[in-house]
């Protein structure tokens, strides 16, 4: 269903488990600038009525998200650190059409927007099959789920507005870069990195 290009490392699952306060420090910040990207579509895309209305939604729910992730850190003695830069979504913005028309910027953002939740998607997976922590595996397999609904409405809508566009030809281009990008990933103790 993702079409990744390249799959992360099992080993990953082990350095994230090995390091717990920090990936689930790193997980909250993701959260708070998926939620931070929906809003900022809306805020550029404002005319489209269902693309704001859906995109309202996934906002809530990556702020709940958000909630959850710093409700678990509070919940085992961890403190929230500060906001984390990430190197990975930094680099595949540099793919992203910076010109051109409105239409061809909102269907970039939105396939842009879909790689980051089909990778966050396919990172939860491999926590919720490989940590040994309970709690946490069958909360990232939930959050996989909700990622991977995620990815669906990003690529949907951009299908739905990109009709003029070759959207499946742009998102093949995106899936390969994206591949030559997460090759120097799954190292650290972050979500994407």
């Amino acid at each position: 269903m993702l079409h990744l290009k390249l799959e992360t490392d099992p080993r990953w699952a082990t350095i994230a488990e090995e390091n717990l306060e920090e990936i689930l420090t790193d997980h909250a910040w993701c959260e708070q600038k998926a939620a931070t990207n929906a809003i900022t579509i809306i805020a550029n895309n404002s005319q489209y009525e269902d693309l704001v209305t859906d995109l309202l939604e996934l906002a809530k729910e990556e702020l709940e998200h958000f909630q959850m992730v710093h409700d678990i850190i509070k919940k085992r003695g961890y403190k929230l650190g500060r906001e984390r830069k990430d190197s990975y979504v930094n680099e595949l913005y540099k793919f992203m059409n910076k010109g051109g028309s409105r239409l061809k910027s909102m269907v970039d953002r939105l396939l842009f927007s879909a790689m980051i939740e089909a990778r966050s998607c396919e990172r939860f997976k491999l926590l919720s099959e490989r940590i040994k922590d309970k709690e946490l595996s069958k909360f990232y397999h939930e959050l996989m789920i909700s990622e991977a609904g995620h990815y669906t409405i990003f690529i949907t809508f951009a299908r739905k507005y990109g009709k003029d566009i070759d959207v499946d030809k742009r998102w093949q281009e995106l899936v390969e870069f994206e591949g030559k990008v997460i090759k120097s990933y799954g190292k650290s103790e972050s979500i994407h990195g």
